[in-house]
C-alpha cells in the first residue's frame, strides 16, 4: 500500500537532483525512476533545462531559514504548479492523488507539483526544520552544500553523509585541542 507518493521520495528525488545533476533529460528520468515514479512523460527539447530551473527554485526553499519565509516560497510553489488533488490509478501503482492537472505531463510540469508538495508534506509532517544544507558547510573553509533531507526518527540529521560528519568532528575535536594548549601555554606564562 502506497499511502503518500508525494512525501518522503519526492523530497529525497528532488535533493538527489541537487545535489548530483544529471547530465541529460534522459539521466533525469531515470533518476525519476529509481525514486519510484512510473509516469511517462511528454518529451520536449528544453525539459533538462527547465527542470534544472525547477530544481533552482525549489532550492531556494531548502535556503529559507525563517519558517514563514519557507512557507510562503513553498506556498507559491504549490500555486504555480499544482492543481486540485484527484484520484487516479496508473501504471498498477493502485490508488493514490496527484496534485497537478492531468494534462500536465510534461517531466518539468509534473516535478514542478510533486517536487511542491511533496516538500509541504514533508515539512508539515516532520518539521519545518528538516530540510537544510549540509552542517559541513557552515564551517568556513568547507565546500559542501549538498541538500539534507532529514527522515530520522530522531530528527537530528544535520549533515549529508557521515564523510562529512566525520570532516566536522575532526576539526571541532582539533579546535578544542588547540584552545587546550593555547589556555595551558597562557598558564604557564602567568
Amino acid at each position: 500500500m502506497h499511502l503518500n507518493p508525494y512525501g518522503e521520495y519526492a523530497v529525497l528525488l528532488a535533493a538527489s537532483l541537487a545535489n548530483d545533476w544529471p547530465q541529460d533529460r534522459d539521466a533525469i528520468v531515470d533518476r525519476t525512476r529509481k525514486h519510484g515514479m512510473t509516469m511517462e512523460f511528454t518529451a520536449a527539447a528544453d525539459d533538462h533545462r527547465r527542470v534544472r530551473r525547477v530544481v533552482d527554485e525549489w532550492l531556494t526553499v531548502v535556503d529559507a531559514q525563517d519558517p514563514h519565509e519557507r512557507a510562503r516560497l513553498l506556498n507559491r510553489h504549490m500555486v504555480a504548479a499544482a492543481a486540485y488533488p484527484r484520484l487516479t490509478d496508473h501504471d498498477d501503482e493502485g490508488w493514490h492523488l496527484h496534485y497537478r492537472d492531468d494534462d500536465a505531463t510534461s517531466l518539468p510540469a509534473v516535478l514542478a507539483a510533486v517536487f511542491s508538495v511533496g516538500t509541504a508534506l514533508h515539512l508539515t509532517t516532520r518539521g519545518m526544520q528538516r530540510l537544510r544544507r549540509c552542517a559541513a558547510g557552515d564551517d568556513p573553509g568547507d565546500p559542501c552544500s549538498a541538500v539534507v533531507v532529514d527522515v530520522t526518527r530522531n530528527g537530528r540529521q544535520r549533515y549529508c553523509s557521515v564523510r562529512c560528519a566525520n570532516r566536522a568532528a575532526v576539526r571541532r575535536h582539533r579546535a578544542r585541542n588547540e584552545e587546550d594548549s593555547r589556555q595551558r601555554s597562557i598558564g604557564r606564562a602567568r
